[in-house]
């Protein structure tokens, strides 16, 4: 199907197999519309800034597609989300995990599950993910009556609490103030 529309611009423009093209041109060519911006990054239909970590033009259908196909930024980035998230499938489990976007991973869970029953029950920004997450670790297994890896027996008030209350600081700015505070001494 082909539909034509004259643009304000008085410049023909059709639209064919799911794209817009320039139709008319002198030399009887027609070429690809302009509205089309090649230097942004999609994420399940979702705008991603060029400031996220995994930031790679394209689009993409999850953050683990995007991941692969920039996996040197990945490995390199440090910041990103701690995570608890539950399935009545497994009452009384919370599992307590990282990612670069925790609500990217839930949707990566829900295609395990026939139910789409998993539930993303709070979340954290770090600026170092995985030195959170191994704290959030440490934590819940003192307080968890079984864990087993990063799934852990306790309850969604008591997992919220945990990551709610890890240290936000980097070491690195910790150093940076110490030194800053004993330079003035």
């Amino acid at each position: 199907m082909i539909d034509k529309i004259n643009s304000p611009t008085g410049k023909n423009i059709i639209f064919e197999k799911g794209e817009w093209w320039y139709v008319g041109q002198s030399n009887g060519r027609r070429r690809v519309s302009a509205n089309k911006n090649h230097t942004r990054m999609f994420v399940n239909g979702k705008y991603i800034p060029k400031s996220h970590p995994l930031y790679k033009v394209g689009n993409y259908k999850s953050f683990d597609d995007a991941a692969f196909s920039s996996l040197s930024n990945y490995n390199k980035s440090k910041e990103g989300e701690v995570y608890a998230i539950v399935n009545k499938a497994w009452d009384g489990w919370v599992k307590i995990g990282m990612a670069v976007d925790a609500e990217d991973r839930l949707n990566s869970y829900q295609t395990s599950s026939p139910h789409r029953d998993y539930i993303l029950i709070h979340k954290e920004f770090f600026s170092d993910r995985r030195r959170a997450e191994a704290q959030a670790h440490r934590e819940a297994r003192k307080v968890a009556k079984k864990h087993n890896s990063e799934w852990f027996k306790l309850d969604v008030y008591t997992a919220t609490l945990i990551l709610k209350g890890l240290d936000k600081s980097m070491p690195d700015e910790v150093k940076q103030l110490t030194g800053a505070f004993e330079a003035t001494q």
